[in-house]
């Protein structure tokens, strides 16, 4: 597979990096904007939720011309993005634009793509005994950030964010001066992705967060925290402490740290109405047309920092609101 990519200073400003998306290749705006997180260990999913968030996912990208941001390696939930992509590929001459954003140093085969204005093959076999990692063969683009570091991952974080507020940014409605919509999809995770979910919902204005449960982890977490906390982010007592042992077995954390994570969970929640919750319910059925899982689940209303300070409703779907709130955690 043939795809684009740059290796560029981790403090590269967002504009010139649009510019060379949209200019260099030749990439329209997008629509919409989908940036995934999630664990970037290997983690399994059940095959029907597997399944429901491949579709779910490719149908949301399609149908509002979205851009799909990763991190780009082949591993975690990345791997699970790359599958739906293969899968879509296999049956569709459609072409989906799944960006990449990953740190140069954590690149394996690195010799493979070092070079200006050239066409290099890629070797996508990762060796079991190197701590680098592949990229994901199915994306179409890559930005690979190089802070001088190997082995590490960071250099692309500020670097994604802020390249996704400056997309955010672009007119897409000149008439009522709406920009692209930003929305953020958790599957699995660990701590820090809840710390990710804080950040984006605290942005001016907050970038709305699909939680997908069941796929473990921070996602679950998460979603045991939206059902049961109320308005202002509090929860009662006995689910409070149940909510800080889970906490405590899932990433292996000492009270200390749980109690920590806990309260940045709670400030998520201060926010709840922007955050969605989708999860399989295996007893029910669904056709193509009417698919359980999709990424684009609410019509959010967000202040905007326009002129006027109007409201401007951001449609971020195109069919009905299917997601449904975890019902047992």
């Amino acid at each position: 597979m043939f795809c684009q990519y740059v290796r560029v200073s981790y403090d590269t400003k967002p504009d010139l990096l649009l510019h060379l998306m949209t200019k260099e290749w030749q990439l329209e705006l997008p629509k919409l904007l989908i940036s995934v997180h999630g664990g970037l260990q290997n983690f399994e999913l059940q095959p029907k939720l597997k399944q429901v968030f491949g579709k779910g996912l490719i149908k949301a990208a399609m149908t509002t011309g979205a851009w799909i941001f990763t991190g780009g390696v082949n591993t975690g939930v990345i791997r699970h993005v790359g599958d739906a992509l293969k899968d879509h590929a296999s049956k569709s001459r459609g072409k989906i634009c799944t960006i990449g954003i990953a740190p140069w140093g954590i690149v394996e085969n690195q010799e493979d793509l070092v070079g200006k204005d050239v066409v290099r093959p890629y070797q996508t076999m990762s060796n079991p005994l190197s701590k680098l990692t592949v990229l994901n063969s199915l994306h179409s683009h890559f930005i690979l950030a190089d802070n001088g570091t190997t082995g590490k991952y960071g250099a692309e974080v500020k670097l994604r964010r802020q390249l996704e507020k400056h997309i955010s940014l672009q007119k897409i409605n000149t008439r009522i001066g709406q920009g692209v919509p930003v929305v953020a999809l958790i599957v699995e995770g660990g701590p820090n992705v809840i710390s990710i979910v804080l950040e984006y919902l605290r942005d001016t204005p907050p970038v709305p967060v699909v939680v997908c449960d069941g796929s473990g982890r921070a996602s679950d977490i998460l979603a045991f925290g939206h059902k049961y906390s109320e308005e202002g982010g509090i929860i009662n007592e006995s689910l409070r402490d149940q909510l800080l042992v889970t906490i405590q077995k899932t990433f292996t954390y000492s009270r200390t740290q749980a109690q920590h994570l806990f309260i940045i969970l709670m400030e998520c929640m201060k926010k709840k109405e922007l955050v969605s919750v989708c999860c399989y319910i295996s007893s029910m059925k669904y056709t193509p047309s009417h698919h359980l899982f999709t990424l684009a689940s609410h019509t959010h209303t967000l202040s905007l920092n326009l002129p006027d300070a109007q409201k401007v409703k951001l449609f971020l779907h195109t069919t009905d609101i299917i997601c449904k709130n975890l019902s047992s955690f």
